[in-house]
């Protein structure tokens, strides 16, 4: 009861009214729209040459993309964001801020596309991938190294829904490289979305999300973001958007922008009907094992509700019988739709 109340207080903020407003300012353009527009040029007038008054080219920056940036760094707590063309895009971007003979610490349950990205793009150029449990900080720790520079979190991950401790995670990385160059620690919200769980205050260095999924809610849009509070690595990031170019169209980032503004309603609606569905799973004589950080049956219920504000509509289940009984479960399904998108 304790954590609901602290958790109804915490959510109910200003998150809404942030979503709806912030980064849509009508001053910011001449004749004041209450919507930000659609600003589709490709390339802007510059009064003398290179000396752009904004925006010079629209890889490098687009004032759509400016506005949708704007709010999700407030949704999340931060002071940057770099938006991209998808969420692996945002996973490649962080990526190019490493050399050959690096070394990423990544948690051994993660989405399928990172996990791809990684050990079978990554690893071809001379950086080094360890998969870890990252419920055990001890085996954990013992996988970090003098060249490990970066630390993939996800939370909750996909699909097994383990919950990565963030802030101990960040509290074991700080004494073992103290007085040396700290690895960055990624958290992959995209499950949880910044309105139940905000990395960066649990002292991450970035938040990813995937805005196809929960951000962006209409399942039309694939985009990703980045969000920070270190303005050097916000540079750093900045420029490579504008040297590789993985970059959102303006309209994606109008859409995505409207989406976000009822994230805050979605989020408590996903997260009552997944819990509806979880507690009457854990019921059905065919059902072996429900896994739902929400749920008391969860291993890490109580680290998820220390560090989450809420529970999103996501959950796994295991039902009896192998692959034929699962394909017959899905082909049967009359609501739902077996795609292999979630969180939409």
């Amino acid at each position: 009861k304790q954590w609901y109340q602290r958790r109804v207080a915490i959510t109910a903020g200003n998150f809404g009214t942030d979503a709806a407003h912030h980064g849509s300012d009508p001053d910011k353009w001449d004749f004041k729209p209450i919507v930000p527009p659609i600003s589709l040029s490709t390339t802007f007038k510059q009064p003398a040459p290179g000396q752009p008054p904004v925006y010079d080219y629209s890889r490098a920056g687009n004032p759509t993309r400016t506005a949708f940036e704007e709010c999700i760094a407030k949704l999340e707590g931060g002071k940057y964001c770099v938006a991209t063309s998808s969420g692996l895009a945002a996973t490649m971007l962080l990526v190019n801020t490493l050399k050959a003979g690096d070394h990423i610490l990544c948690c051994d349950d993660v989405y399928g596309g990172t996990n791809r990205y990684f050990n079978r793009v990554v690893s071809n150029f001379g950086i080094e991938i360890t998969m870890c449990d990252p419920t055990d900080l001890e085996k954990f720790k013992s996988n970090l190294r003098d060249n490990t520079t970066m630390i993939w979190i996800e939370t909750p991950t996909n699909p097994t829904m383990k919950i990565c401790d963030i802030a101990g995670v960040v509290e074991i990385v700080k004494k073992r490289y103290e007085g040396k160059q700290v690895p960055k620690v990624i958290a992959d919200n995209t499950f949880s979305t910044p309105y139940f769980q905000r990395p960066l205050e649990l002292g991450a260095d970035c938040s990813i999300n995937s805005v196809t999924k929960y951000i962006n809610g209409h399942t039309d849009v694939v985009m990703g973001v980045i969000s920070t509070n270190n303005k050097e690595f916000y540079d750093k990031l900045t420029f490579l958007i504008m040297a590789v170019g993985p970059c959102p169209s303006p309209f994606d980032c109008y859409l995505a922008l409207r989406g976000v503004r009822t994230l805050h309603l979605r989020m408590r609606q996903h997260e009552t009907n997944s819990l509806a569905v979880g507690r009457w799973l854990e019921k059905h004589p065919r059902v072996s094992k429900v896994i739902h950080p929400g749920l008391p049956s969860h291993p890490q219920h109580e680290l998820a509700k220390r560090q989450m504000k809420g529970f999103s509509g996501m959950l796994s289940f295991i039902i009896d019988g192998g692959k034929e009984e699962a394909t017959l479960f899905l082909q049967s399904l009359k609501v739902c739709y077996d795609s292999c998108i979630c969180a939409s």
